[in-house]
Parts: structure tokens; sequence; C-alpha cells
């Protein structure tokens, strides 16, 4: 049978669309991913909490719920802020990672959310402070337990199998394990005693909890390396916010070298790589780094810093006095406060991280 032309014109459209869709699968501008994975959940600590550490007031860690945290743009910004229980001064890594999927924001805080209920982006469990070990002087959940609490949420029926069938999870651990309230008997900084023996340990929770998720039925897990923690300013205060420290930004590598090793040939996990990205920005050699490093002027230094040592930002004294500087151009900040980054630092990071990551996300579901 002879076609009209007009319908061979037709089937030649319809296959050059077809031909242009497939061609396009794969490629991080393609909507793939965004229409596969439609959940999102989110585990770890204040690099993703945003809204589950309670706001108890005089509180340092529920400085998150006190201005200027929030929606601080620019000291122009006649609006105030909107206080959110995000430890920067708008969006962070988990809203970044969520606009990629399509979503507006990172769902929402398990604390802030009814019982019985799971909204369609998925949940937030990640608490700020958080550690996969326990950290003495917070109570907070570690990421066991913040597993635990999303797989009592999938036994009961709030979170179905569909949901988790077209779902990711992201692991956020940033360095509480590290810290001086930690559970470390050896100090992290000051002495190499036992240190691989401590970060392999870590490491392995970190795995453990990614078999957990999967065994749940979450399709693919991201989890973030350890970025460079030398460079917070909690750390180049010491020497006027000039150079990093070199003792912390080793201890990171270890940490990412044991991951590597544990999660890089499991499938369907993807490590983001913060140390690289982070390193980009702030930490490079002298006429290197990205392209998004020249839009920082600065790099070490914090946006918002207390006046006073021991202090924090968004800190007043009893007569509500401010005890804390505040710049007046976070766009131009990489960090926020004394260990995160700001939005403007935190879109540069993503920015370069999205590639691979989007590639992750195209890549077909293996069983």
């Amino acid at each position: 049978m002879k076609l009209p032309p007009a319908v061979v014109c037709l089937l030649l459209i319809l296959v050059f669309f077809d031909a242009a869709r497939v061609e396009a699968r794969g490629t991080p501008s393609a909507q793939g991913a965004r229409n596969q994975w439609s959940s999102m959940f989110v585990f770890g600590d204040d690099f993703v909490d945003n809204g589950n550490r309670p706001n108890i007031t005089g509180e340092k860690t529920s400085r998150q719920w006190s201005y200027p945290y929030g929606s601080y743009l620019n000291s122009h910004y006649s609006t105030s802020p909107v206080l959110t229980g995000r430890f920067s001064n708008y969006r962070m890594q988990s809203d970044f990672i969520a606009r990629m999927l399509g979503l507006h924001e990172a769902p929402p805080a398990y604390e802030l959310t009814e019982d019985q209920s799971c909204d369609s982006s998925g949940m937030t469990f990640a608490s700020g402070g958080a550690g996969v070990f326990k950290v003495k002087t917070k109570k907070v959940p570690t990421l066991a337990a913040q597993v635990q609490t999303f797989k009592r949420l999938v036994k009961d029926g709030v979170i179905s199998t569909h949901q988790l069938h077209h779902s990711i999870a992201l692991i956020a651990i940033s360095g509480n394990d590290y810290m001086s309230d930690s559970d470390i008997e050896t100090g992290f900084y000051t002495s190499f005693d036992d240190l691989d023996t401590y970060v392999g340990n870590v490491a392995t929770e970190i795995l453990d909890n990614v078999a957990q998720l999967q065994m749940l039925g979450v399709r693919k897990v991201i989890v973030n390396n350890l970025h460079p923690i030398g460079c917070t300013p909690l750390h180049t205060s010491s020497n006027n916010y000039t150079t990093c420290d070199l003792l912390g930004n080793y201890g990171a590598s270890v940490h990412n070298k044991y991951l590597k090793q544990m999660l890089e040939e499991r499938d369907n996990v993807h490590i983001l790589d913060l140390y690289t990205a982070f390193t980009d920005i702030i930490n490079h050699a002298p006429g290197g780094g990205s392209a998004e490093s020249k839009n920082f002027k600065g790099k070490l230094t914090p946006c918002c810093e207390s006046t006073y040592k021991g202090g924090y930002c968004g800190e007043r004294s009893n007569s509500g006095k401010r005890l804390y500087d505040l710049c007046d151009t976070p766009d131009r900040m990489f960090y926020w406060d004394q260990t995160h980054p700001t939005h403007a630092g935190w879109e540069a990071v993503m920015k370069a991280l999205q590639q691979p990551l989007m590639e992750f996300l195209d890549e077909d579901y293996v069983a």
C-alpha cells in the first residue's frame, strides 16, 4: 500500500523526534531522572537538616531557628527572614538536589510532619549535630536511629512500596564523629593513634546503613564524602582565616579513602565528591580552581561571626544586643558560619557535582 505524502512526512517527523529523545537519555539535561525519581529521603546531619532539631530558646544548637538564619540574602533584603531550621542563610545541599529532581525544595522534616503521613516528595530525617556514633553532648539520633525510624514508617505502610520504587536517598555525614565531643577516645586533631581503625569503623557504619536502605527498597543511594574540614572557619580562625588546617584535611582524606573502598563497587550507589568540589573553590593553588571560585571574595571567612571567642552566629545578650557580626553580601561568601556554607556556597558546590549526579540517576537501576 502506498502511503500519502503527508502521512510519510508525519512518520519521518515522529521517527526523528523519537531518535532525538533516545539520544538525549543519560545526559544531564535530560528529564528522565526527574520523571523517574519523584521522592527523596534524607539522612545525616546539619548539612541537610531542614527543621528536625527543636527550637530551644537560648540554646546554641537551636541557632538555626534564629535571625539571621533563614532567608538572609543581603543587608538590603527588606522582608524578615523566614526561619526554616536550616543551618544556612537560605537553601542548602538537599534543596539543590531536590531541585535537580524537579522538586521545589528538600522534603519536609520528620519532626515537623504529622503522624501517619509522608509527603509525596519524601521526608528528611537528618538532625543537626548527628554522626554515625552518639555525640556525648547532644541528644540527637545517630544515622542508624534515623534509618530505623524510616524502617518503621515503611513497615507501618506510611511510606508505600510504590513510593520506595521511585525514590532515592541522600546520606550526609559531615564530620561530627571527629569533633571533640564525639565518642572517639583519641583526639582526632591531636594524634594519629588508632586513626585508621576509628575512621574505618565510621565508614563501615555508613556502609551498613546504605545496605539497610537498599534492603528496604530505596532504589538509589547518594553518599557525601567528607569535605575538607580543615578549611572550615572553625579551623582557619586560628590563623586569621588565611590557610587551612592540614591535619584536618588529612583526616578527611583518610575517611574518603575508606568510604570509596567500601562503596565504589556497590550497585546503585554514588559518592558525591564534596572534597574536590569544595577544594576547587576555596583551597586551590594560585591561578587554579573552578570558574565558580572567582565569584567568592571570602572563602575561608564566615559571613556571620561571633564577637567573642566561644560565641556563635545569631547569639544575643539578655538585653537583646547582637553578639555577632554579619556581612553585607553573603552571596560573595562561601561559608555562612563556622562550619556551614552559604546558599551561594552550596549552589556553587552542587553546580560542580550536578553532571555526574544526573548521569548516575539516569543510569538503569541494577536489580
